[in-house]
């Protein structure tokens, strides 16, 4: 294998002491997927020295170590603060290792010390009951991403520099990854980041050449279609490849020292041009480097007489039976023995001085990183909501598009950040299609690329914008992660279908959320908060593939810890919602509104009385006179549900005046379970002030309705709860026509209701064949007419006896 690269100032002397330092991180590697005992090899090994289950992977480790040790070196020379994004998914020991060495690990966790009893304890922890994972998960100090699902590091790594000038995130990229959808979008960072306010990412896509079981298709690829892949995507990019390690070395320093001198070029170029110069600023080709390596580099060479440096079987364990095969131990001794542990660490088990030296001190540390950490984080000052809450008058008779006084509240959180930018919208192309629009009277789009023909063709989009627009939900999604573990705010507003293209995003997040909340040394961080639009009952003209409210489905099965879903039936109850999320911490925070123009029910002191209660009786949609229970509940969660259900009690109280019918609005899907399923789950006594022990209740449920059902479970006589929701039918039909299709209108509502009513009223019957009639005329109408019957397009709530 050949070599190329910058060349490196690198001394003799620095270079000796750096591959040693690098030895003892991939010794301490190894030691942790083999080692119970023996860690510092201070006795031949023995059988009785293996763990019984040997996992892991050593594949991506070398060069993992090999970048950070680099990276310390670039730390201890400029002071830089840099972030160390590990995207390989299973480098964990390795990583661990490292903030180990630097002296990170052992102050947040003191039984890991900076001895032989700590060395042992830090080997046996490694994939064992109660110890770590092969991840950089949450319990890794300096991490603020996990690779256990691969694809998301660089655009991890792109949010964490946004308003963030003086940080430089460091993402080693590996070749695997490299083959996945989302980082395939994340290279083109460079056409959003903006040196005169980000910070910097310092891309390092590490091609070893094998995943798993086979090649990967860069590692495969020449050096000038990798280099043209990544200069096409704004990159300038260096390579450095080799398999002897003084040649790597300088070659990687050079590398290094190189592209931190044109990213400070990069940011003062652009910041003497002065602050939000959009004139001065354009998309700066930022470094890049593509490091080839061997997979699994001084590891075994050959094992049973087939190759293993350098291919797919280096990825794992590359001797697997060293417990019963007195060969393989022979090997694996051979192997540790190779990195000359007793010239690394002392007596005590501590890592010589001239090697401890290396690291940087303090919060420079990699591992110690206070944006790893959430820190600093400001909090917003949110304005009074009562400059954008709406006057519904009485209840129902006033619509407008549900989200615009949320855009205006938006606007002003950017204009309220200016002075220490903390606040940004990320949204796939549609930002103005979620009527959020208000939003550019204080920013921009931004986008670092010439505008078309001068700007004139372009609509608020600019260089120094802080809306982040591109369609892709991964990437919008993966900057907000970026830009929230490090402290920051923001919203992810997305097409509810679409969302699910994130979605597996989201359960990761929440993961690492929940495992993070254990940790008393992790500082919480601000929610993720998703705003859902463009809703499965509400998209008229694109029909059936912009339809599917899943994301409900998915959030619903992660630990209630970490998850809030919000299904706000009006704009004040949006407006609660959004300010409760943007003030939370360490929540997963799903809020379902429609854009389109919706009825308006609560004051804004309703609506957050409404909101803090997470469901109420409405008694003006009813007609109890508070002496018995109600004949019958309806129920509803979602605007739409909302609608429907108040229009079905509303014929229910005009053709049946003697049933007694009881409205029951959902805005928080987690009071429904217990409350020793979730947090937000009601006490017994007010579920059942709401919806009785008894009584039949029909259901206007925004999404699948099995995901209500789930809710309901370990309440009493769940059984009567009889839901409508979206049941997967959907096509370019009118507003009406989708709920009838899915049988959740007002009138199927109605008809759910008399059968359960408990005995037989007068008006009943008649009330049925108005359904029925009413169904017939619209699936007759809507196909004639091409819009909804005048009935369901003049409805308005009025009390149902005047």
């Amino acid at each position: 294998m050949g070599m190329a690269g910058a060349s490196g100032t690198i001394s003799d002397e620095e270079l000796d002491l750096l591959h040693r330092y690098w030895s003892a991180a991939n010794y301490l590697t190894v030691a942790q997927i083999y080692l119970q005992d023996n860690a510092l090899l201070r006795e031949p090994l023995r059988p009785e020295h293996i763990k019984p289950r040997l996992l892991g992977h050593w594949g991506t480790g070398p060069g993992l170590s090999l970048i950070y040790a680099h990276l310390n070196r670039l730390i201890r020379n400029t002071s830089a603060e840099v972030l160390f994004i590990a995207g390989p998914g299973h480098g964990g020991p390795s990583v661990v290792a490292n903030v180990y060495l630097e002296g990170t690990y052992s102050e947040i966790y003191p039984d890991i010390s900076r001895d032989a009893a700590g060395l042992r304890r830090l080997a046996r922890q490694f994939s064992t009951p109660g110890g770590v994972g092969s991840h950089v998960g949450p319990a890794t100090p300096g991490s603020i991403h996990e690779g256990g699902e691969l694809g998301y590091s660089l655009m991890h790594a792109t949010g964490a520099v946004l308003d963030n000038p003086d940080l430089i995130a460091a993402c080693v990229v590996g070749d695997g990854e490299a083959e996945t959808g989302p980082l395939a979008a994340s290279w083109t960072a460079p056409f959003f980041l903006n040196p005169s306010r980000d910070g910097a990412v310092l891309p390092i896509l590490h091609l070893n050449g094998a995943k798993i079981s086979g090649p990967t298709v860069l590692g495969r690829r020449s050096d000038d279609d990798v280099e043209a892949l990544l200069r096409a995507n704004g990159w300038e990019p260096v390579t450095v490849s080799g398999d002897q390690p003084e040649k790597v070395h300088r070659a990687l320093a050079g590398a290094v020292d190189d592209a931190y001198a044109t990213i400070r070029d990069i940011q003062q170029i652009a910041r003497d041009g002065g602050s939000g110069s959009s004139k001065r600023v354009t998309a700066a080709r930022w470094p890049a480097i593509i490091l080839r390596t061997p997979k699994g580099w001084t590891g075994p060479e050959t094992v049973d007489g087939r190759p293993v440096e350098g291919t797919f079987r280096a990825h794992q364990v590359p001797l697997s039976g060293v417990k019963d095969d007195p060969e393989h131990l022979a090997l694996l001794e051979q192997w540790m023995r190779s990195y000359r542990p007793e010239s690394l660490f002392d007596d005590d088990g501590r890592l010589v001085p001239e090697l401890a030296a290396l690291a940087p001190e303090g919060r420079l540390r990699m591992g110690a990183a206070p944006w790893a950490n959430g820190q600093p984080s400001v909090p917003l000052e949110i304005p009074d909501l009562a400059e954008y809450a709406v006057d519904p008058g009485q209840p129902g008779s006033t619509s407008i598009e549900t989200t615009k006084p949320l855009g205006e509240l938006f606007r002003d959180l950017y204009t309220g950040t200016a002075d220490n930018p903390r606040f940004r919208l990320f949204c796939p192309d549609e930002t103005n299609s979620n009527r959020l629009g208000a939003v550019f009277e204080a920013t921009d789009r931004c986008l670092m690329l010439p505008g078309q023909d001068g700007g004139d063709g372009d609509d608020h989009v600019s260089t120094d914008g802080r809306v982040m627009e591109v369609l892709s939900e991964h990437l919008c999604q993966g900057w907000l992660e970026g830009y929230l573990l490090t402290g920051r705010h923001g919203f992810f507003a997305s097409y509810e279908a679409f969302a699910m293209v994130s979605a597996s995003m989201t359960v990761q997040h929440a993961k690492w959320l929940q495992h993070a909340r254990e940790l008393e040394w992790r500082s919480p961080v601000p929610s993720l908060n998703i705003l859902l639009t463009s809703t499965c009952w509400r998209n008229d003209h694109n029909g059936f593939s912009h339809q599917g409210p899943g994301l409900i489905d998915t959030v619903l099965s992660l630990s209630g810890e970490v998850t809030r879903i919000y299904l706000p039936p009006d704009t004040n109850t949006l407006l609660a919602a959004a300010e409760h999320a943007l003030r939370s911490k360490d929540y997963v925070n799903l809020v379902v509104v429609d854009k389109q123009s919706h009825p308006q029910y609560l004051t804004l002191a309703e609506a957050c009385a409404h909101a803090e209660a997470g469901a109420s009786t409405w008694e003006w949609a009813g007609n109890e006179d508070g002496g018995t229970e109600p004949d019958v509940i309806l129920a509803c969660a979602g605007d739409i549900p909302t609608e429907e259900a108040l229009a079905a009690a509303w014929l229910l109280q005009r053709h049946v005046p003697d049933a007694t019918v009881r409205v029951v609005n959902i805005m928080d899907a987690m009071v429904l379970p217990p409350r020793d399923t979730h947090p937000h789950g009601l006490d017994d006594a007010t579920f059942t002030s709401l919806f009785t022990d008894s009584c039949e209740v029909v259901v206007a449920w925004h999404g699948y309705a099995r995901s209500f059902h789930q809710l309901l479970h370990g309440r009493p006589n769940p059984e009567r709860f009889h839901v409508r929701g979206y049941s997967q039918q959907g096509t370019t039909t009118t507003p009406f026509d989708m709920v009838v299709v899915n049988r959740m209108s007002r009138y199927h509502l109605a008809l759910e209701a008399l059968r359960r009513l408990p005995r037989q009223f007068a008006g009943a019957e008649g009330l049925a064949d108005h359904c029925n009639r009413q169904l017939d005329a619209h699936a007759q109408y809507i196909r004639e007419h091409f819009e909804d019957l005048p009935d369901i397009r003049g409805w308005v709530w009025s009390p149902p006896q005047s």
